[in-house]
């Protein structure tokens, strides 16, 4: 039926992502708030066992095809916008990640239809989506009410993935797929990143370093902390980007979900995606030089000041203290 809210299912490798889940307890609020009815939307192939996943939606649009086992831009792009031309919804929710990013980008495109990126929340205002988007790292927030069918970011952590889990069987529409031509660009393989000496995930401390260390050489001084804290040193991506560490020590959604007992973040902003692989971290200490900084809107203590005078002063006390309890 024209005028539904869509939630775009993300599944991959093998499972239905957290973050669907997410979307759909944030579709079920929103859908419910306009009196419409919430679908959800699967691209696949031969993988129809997924709908059972998706009962807080009314409707599963189940749409099978080989070109869409894997989600290139090409083909999941065509798929979406030959079906939103036809049925209209007033508005697609699309959870923001490594496997949508390639294809999300494009979709408004193909549409000529308004695209509301890194969504943190939506609400339905005077019977209209009105969403709270992140600009500039999220150092700024801006809402805004959009025309539909308006294609919707949304960033992980909109609401509790436990929200959207719903024990009942969704009704299924097959829907049938066509491709005008053959995509030219077709997935071939993964390729997993090297595992380093160090599995971040399973670090009691983690001292994570950003852009805000300077450079390269200051690294030595968050893993002499480190060592004090019998922790390790992880980063942030633009720190893995430039060479400073290896992939296998990236903090975020384009990297590791860490979850350890103190999570000391040095020099870094605190942008949404970082965010998203830290958040649950028992104890958050940030070190930053801009008060204003994102990071400390998540950390439990914050310190306003230079990072790396910071860790040096930690680190001397923390190895007085040893010297003390050896004496």
């Amino acid at each position: 039926m024209a005028g539904n809210l869509w939630v775009v299912a993300e599944n991959w490798r093998g499972k239905v992502s957290d973050v669907t889940f997410e979307l759909l307890a944030l579709g079920r609020e929103l859908a419910d708030g306009l009196g419409v009815s919430l679908e959800a939307v699967l691209l696949c192939h031969q993988e129809k066992e997924f709908t059972r996943d998706l009962g807080a939606a009314d409707t599963v649009l189940f749409l099978d095809h080989p070109s869409l086992a894997e989600p290139t831009a090409e083909s999941y792009g065509a798929a979406l916008a030959q079906l939103i031309q036809e049925r209209k919804p007033q508005g697609v929710l699309v959870p923001l990640s490594n496997v949508s990013w390639d294809w999300v980008g494009v979709l408004p495109a193909m549409l000529g239809a308004p695209y509301l990126n890194f969504c943190k929340d939506v609400r339905v205002v005077d019977g209209k989506i009105e969403a709270c988007c992140l600009l500039y790292g999220g150092k700024m927030e801006a809402r805004v009410a959009s025309a539909s069918p308006a294609i919707l970011g949304i960033l992980p952590g909109a609401r509790p993935a436990a929200n959207g889990r719903i024990q009942k069987q969704a009704s299924v529409e097959e829907v049938k797929v066509e491709f005008e031509k053959t995509p030219e660009v077709t997935f071939k393989q993964y390729i997993e990143p090297e595992q380093g000496g160090v599995d971040i995930t399973q670090q009691p401390v983690l001292v994570s370093v950003g852009r805000g260390i300077g450079s390269q050489d200051n690294l030595a001084i968050a893993e002499a902390l480190a060592a004090a804290l019998s922790g390790a040193v992880s980063g942030s991506r633009p720190v893995i980007d430039q060479g400073w560490l290896p992939l296998s020590r990236q903090v975020g959604k384009s990297g590791a979900t860490v979850k350890p007992k103190l999570y000391l973040a040095v020099g870094i902003s605190g942008a949404p995606e970082h965010v998203e692989g830290m958040k649950n971290s028992e104890l958050i200490i940030a070190i930053n030089t801009d008060p204003q900084a994102p990071i400390f809107q998540v950390a439990h203590y914050g310190i306003v000041g230079d990072a790396m005078d910071t860790l040096s002063a930690l680190t001397e006390e923390l190895q007085k203290a040893s010297a003390r309890k050896g004496a």
